[in-house]
C-alpha cells in the first residue's frame, strides 16, 4: 500500500480495543505493525484500518496512568503500556486530516520495542524536511496568514520535529529578494504561507538565485535553466490560490502542511517569458492576454476595493468587449502523449508527464547530435486574426470558482502549454464560454475557440479599428461611461495587457518557452477514486 519511501509497508491497526501480540515482521513486502481486534470485533479484521508508513507522521510513548479502562480485554491488564501513532487520514475532497491510533500492550518491552522500529523506519524515510525557511504573507488574502501558520502548520511541523525559520514579510518581493542574498544550503526546502502571489516570489527567487549560481543567463530565451534541488511547499492564505488547487486538490492549509511533513514531491513545469531577449517573468499557471489581462490591469486601480476588485473589474471587461489584432507562432508540442481535448486530466503518479517528459529527453538528445531538426528549423504554425482572449495555462488552474480549471486536461509536468485563442465573437457567446468554467461542459466545444498543446510561442499585436461602425457606436451608447479609458467599446484598441500568474505584464510582445519539470513542490498531484478514511 506504500506510496513512497515505505513501499508496501503498513501499519495495520484497530484503534484503542486492540491487543498486540508477537513482534515486528515482514508482511506484504514490507515491515508492518500487526494487531488483532478486540472484544467489539466478532470478524477477523473487522474495524481495521491501514496506513502506509511513509505516512506516519510521528510516534511516540502514551502516558496512560490515571487512565480507567471500563471494558474489553484491558480490565485484565495490570500495568497496560501504550504507544500512539500520529498519521494521515483521509477526508472528503482530497482533504488530508491529522489523526491519532492508540496501541495497547500487557509489556512494556514490546511496547518500546514497536516505538523504536517505528522510529527507526521513520528515520529511512530520506525525501522528509528536516529545516525549512518559512515566508509568511501577513497581508494576502484576507490577512489570516500568520494565524494560520501558527493554529493549523506550526504543531504539525512541531510534531514531525521539523525546524523552521520564519520570516513574516513586509514589503512586496521581500521573499525573492532574500532568496538572493541568504545562504539557502542549509534547508531542506521553502515554505510559503499566502497567495498565489506569494508562491510566485518565492519561485522567481529560487529559479533566479539557482541559474545565479549556475552561470546560466536567464534574459537569453533559449537558455536551459537548471532545476533546483529545493522543494517549494505552498500553505493556503491566499484569495485564489490556484496553484495550490490544481497540485492537491483543494485549498486547505492542513492538507498541505502533511504533505509537506511527510516528504511529497511533485515535478511542475514553468515557462519563462521574454520581451527583446528580456526576462519579464516566470509562469506556472495563467499567461493570459485580453480579457484576463484587462481585468487584472484594471484591478490594480481599485486595490480599495479588496477582492471585490477582481468581480467588479470582470463584469467590466465583459461589458467593454474588446477585441485585439494579432499574430500568434507556436511549436506543437509533438513529444506529449496527450491533448488538449482527450478528457485524461492531470493526476497523481501522471503517465502522460512521466512518458512526456521521458520522450522530450529523447527528442532533446537527438537535436543535440543532429538527428533530428532543432527548434530554429522546427515547423511553426502561425495563426492571425482578432482575439478577445488569448490564454497559456501549464496547469488546469483550477480553483473553488472553477473547479476544472481553464484547461482541465492540461498536464503540470508534460513540458507543454495549453493555448487556448477565443477569436470575436459576440457577448452572448462569449459568455456561454466563460459559463463553462464552472460546469462540466466541454468549454473548447466552440467555433470560435481554439486549443493547442504547445511548447513554445510567440505573439505580436497590431493595432487595426473595428470594421462594425454600428457595434462601435452601440458600445457608446450603451457602456461608454464603464470604460471611459477608451474612446469607444466593442472596438478594436491599441494593446492589452499580459495576466502573469497575476501580476501585470505591460509588453504586448512576448516570447514564451516551457522548461520541463524545472521545480518540485511538496505535494503528489490530485488523488483518484480513494474514499475516505474511517480510522480516527
Amino acid at each position: 500500500m506504500g506510496r513512497r519511501g515505505g513501499g508496501a509497508a503498513a501499519l495495520s491497526a484497530v484503534g484503542e480495543a486492540a491487543a498486540l501480540r508477537g513482534e515486528p515482521g515482514a508482511r506484504a513486502g514490507g515491515t508492518a505493525l500487526v494487531a488483532e481486534p478486540g472484544a467489539r470485533s466478532r470478524r477477523p479484521g473487522a474495524d481495521a484500518c491501514s496506513v502506509p508508513v511513509s505516512e506516519i507522521i510521528a510516534v511516540e510513548e502514551t502516558d496512560v496512568h490515571g487512565k480507567h479502562h471500563s471494558s474489553g480485554k484491558w480490565q485484565k491488564m495490570e500495568k497496560p503500556y501504550a504507544f500512539t501513532v500520529h498519521c494521515v487520514k483521509r477526508a472528503r475532497r482530497h482533504r488530508w486530516k491529522w489523526a491519532q491510533v492508540t496501541f495497547w500492550c500487557p509489556e512494556e518491552q514490546l511496547c518500546h520495542l514497536w516505538l523504536q522500529t517505528l522510529r527507526e523506519m521513520l528515520e529511512k524515510l530520506t525525501s522528509r524536511p528536516k529545516h525549512l525557511l518559512v515566508f509568511i504573507n501577513p497581508f494576502g488574502g484576507k490577512g489570516q496568514g500568520k494565524r494560520i501558520y501558527e493554529r493549523k502548520v506550526a504543531p504539525l511541523f512541531t510534531l514531525a520535529s521539523i525546524t523552521t525559520d520564519i520570516i513574516v514579510t513586509e514589503h512586496a518581493n521581500q521573499a525573492k529578494e532574500t532568496l538572493y542574498e541568504i545562504n539557502i544550503d542549509k534547508y531542506d526546502g521553502i515554505v510559503c504561507v499566502g497567495g498565489d502571489g506569494m508562491f510566485s516570489e518565492v519561485l522567481h527567487g529560487l529559479i533566479g538565485r539557482t541559474q545565479r549560481s549556475a552561470g546560466v543567463d536567464q534574459n537569453h530565451p533559449r537558455a536551459v535553466l537548471v532545476p533546483s534541488s529545493l522543494r517549494i511547499g505552498i500553505i493556503p492564505a491566499g484569495s485564489t490560490d490556484c496553484v495550490c488547487y490544481s497540485t492537491v486538490g483543494t485549498s486547505d492549509a492542513e492538507t498541505s502542511a502533511l504533505h509537506i511533513v511527510v516528504g511529497d514531491s511533485l515535478a511542475m513545469d514553468v515557462s519563462s517569458v521574454h520581451h527583446n531577449s528580456t526576462l519579464l517573468r516566470y509562469s506556472v499557471s495563467l499567461l493570459g492576454y485580453g480579457f484576463y489581462g484587462d481585468i487584472i490591469k484594471d484591478s490594480e486601480k481599485k486595490r480599495w476595493l479588496g477582492l471585490a476588485r477582481y468581480d467588479f473589474s470582470g463584469l467590466k471587461t465583459f461589458l467593454s468587449h474588446h477585441c485585439y489584432e494579432g499574430t500568434v507562432s507556436f511549436l506543437p508540442a509533438q513529444h506529449t502523449v496527450g491533448s488538449p481535448r482527450d478528457g485524461k486530466p492531470c493526476r497523481a503518479g501522471c503517465f502522460v508527464c512521466r512518458q512526456s517528459k521521458q520522450q522530450l529527453e529523447e527528442e532533446q538528445k537527438k537535436a543535440l547530435y543532429g538527428l533530428e531538426a532543432a527548434e530554429d528549423v522546427e515547423e511553426w504554425q502561425v495563426v492571425c486574426g482578432k482575439f478577445l482572449a488569448i490564454n497559456a495555462t501549464n496547469m488546469s488552474c483550477a480553483c473553488r470558482r472553477s473547479p476544472r480549471g481553464l484547461s482541465p486536461a492540461a498536464h503540470l509536468g508534460d513540458g507543454s502549454s495549453d493555448l487556448i485563442l477565443i477569436r470575436k465573437c459576440s457577448r452572448f457567446n462569449f459568455l456561454r464560454f466563460l459559463i463553462r468554467h464552472t460546469n462540466q461542459q466541454d468549454q473548447f466545444d466552440f467555433t470560435f475557440v481554439e486549443v493547442y498543446r504547445v511548447k513554445k510561442f510567440q505573439f505580436t499585436s497590431k493595432h487595426v479599428e473595428d470594421e462594425d461602425s454600428d457595434l462601435k457606436e452601440e458600445g457608446k451608447k450603451r457602456f461608454g461611461h464603464i470604460c471611459s479609458s477608451h474612446p469607444s467599446c466593442c472596438c478594436a484598441v491599441s494593446n492589452s495587457s499580459w495576466n502573469c500568474d497575476g501580476e501585470v505584464l505591460h509588453s504586448p510582445a512576448i516570447e514564451v518557452r516551457v522548461h520541463c519539470q524545472l521545480v518540485r513542490l511538496f505535494a503528489r498531484g490530485i488523488e483518484e477514486n480513494l474514499k475516505p478514511d474511517s480510522h480516527s
